[in-house]
């Protein structure tokens, strides 16, 4: 159970692969018998931010330091050699050799002492309950720092949402370069997965509206939301996680379908969102020609101007069909881009653009240069200040 199980359809993000210092723990199996691990990501802020070299300059350091005192011994031996110093021999005349006596760690080391820890074979309710008491409020101590996220590994394709992906980092990071701007707004995540940006949008919007398909998915998310709590009720964000098609014209309100929607929350969806943000949801032309007619539709029934967030990584793969390497998904992304940008229905105006990424790093994760950031901008023309020259007879 312990074992990752690899299959040709097997897909694995990069995230869990590459990753540094942390742990992925597995709790339980979920109700596909997937495996389901939880891991803890932690949020650098300003003074805690370092560049991702300064490790491995460190550790050059250290070793060009170690390598140099090693240079500097063996030179003192050559030399004592050199001055004529005589072995001592014991009465055989055998070279007696002085053993180098046992020292206790000086008091300023930073290294723990390490003692001999025994296992018993059980212990009682009340010791059970004290660690866990004891790991509850270290836990809360940290969790104005940590994000906990569950999530599963090496997934077939059509489960990719229940892994953690670069996107979901990267629009993490605008998020909380951006708070001022989303400070307050109602907002809507489209193909949510795990919720980690949904989650990090909690810290500083008022509601968010955290949507995907699969009732074993959206189970996951509201499971990541509960163990994020401590982090999001200090802020005051509210997380509703809710089923949302791309690939269905309406909102499910039946009420008895888990994660349905109420009237009065389609209503507040769309009187007050003024942001939609999706990370890393392009990976099937199906489902990305879906996506961009749910924006084009929800977009129609807001009344304000709508910005969406639209996080991407774009991935080269060699095809057969090309005999070369492409990037079919992302030059599809990018067509529908296009159609967007030169669509007017006469009742609203869609402006697309490319966001520089050169915004602070607040995650740890590598950055790489194929992550891109867009940003597409639905303005209702009744909001639209007319140039001077329509205003021209």
């Amino acid at each position: 159970m312990d074992q990752i199980t690899f299959h040709y359809d097997t897909v694995l993000s990069d995230v869990h692969l590459l990753l540094p210092n942390v742990r992925h723990l597995m709790t339980r199996l979920n109700h596909v018998g997937q495996p389901v691990f939880i891991s803890k990501f932690k949020i650098l802020w300003d003074g805690e931010r370092q560049d991702d070299n300064d490790a491995g300059k460190g550790l050059e350091e250290e070793e060009d330091r170690k390598g140099d005192e090693e240079d500097a011994q063996a030179e003192e031996g050559e030399e004592g050699g050199e001055g004529g110093v005589d072995p001592v021999l014991d009465e055989d005349g055998d070279l007696e050799v002085t053993r180098r006596p046992k020292t206790s760690p000086p008091e300023a080391s930073d290294r723990d002492e390490v003692c001999p820890i025994i296992l018993s074979q059980s212990t009682t309710v009340q010791e059970e309950e004290e660690e866990e008491e004891e790991v509850e409020n270290e836990d809360k101590q940290r969790s104005k720092d940590i994000i906990r996220i569950e999530h599963t590994m090496a997934t077939p394709l059509e489960d990719v949402g229940k892994q953690v992906w670069r996107g979901a980092f990267l629009l993490a990071d605008y998020i909380l370069s951006q708070q001022v701007m989303f400070r307050g707004a109602t907002v809507l995540e489209l193909g949510a997965g795990t919720g980690l940006a949904s989650v990090v949008m909690a810290i500083v919007a008022k509601t968010v509206y955290c949507t995907d398909v699969g009732e074993d998915l959206l189970s996951m998310c509201q499971r990541n939301i509960t163990l994020n709590r401590c982090l999001l009720e200090p802020a005051g964000g509210e997380v509703r996680v809710r089923q949302l098609d791309w690939l269905q014209h309406d909102l499910c309100t039946d009420a008895d379908v888990e994660f349905s929607w109420t009237e009065e929350e389609v209503a507040d969806l769309h009187d007050n969102t003024s942001f939609i943000i999706a990370a890393d949801i392009c990976y099937d032309d199906d489902l990305t020609d879906g996506l961009f007619r749910t924006l084009y539709r929800l977009s129609s029934n807001f009344s304000q101007p709508c910005v969406t967030y639209i996080s991407i990584e774009k991935r080269m793969n060699f095809t057969l069909r090309h005999m070369d390497i492409s990037c079919e998904a992302y030059d599809h992304f990018r067509r529908c881009l296009s159609q967007l940008q030169g669509l007017e229905d006469g009742r609203r105006r869609f402006r697309v653009e490319r966001l520089p990424t050169a915004f602070p790093q607040r995650l740890q994760y590598e950055r790489v240069e194929q992550l891109e950031l867009w940003k597409v901008t639905a303005t209702p023309l009744q909001f639209e200040v007319p140039s001077d020259s329509e205003l021209l007879p």
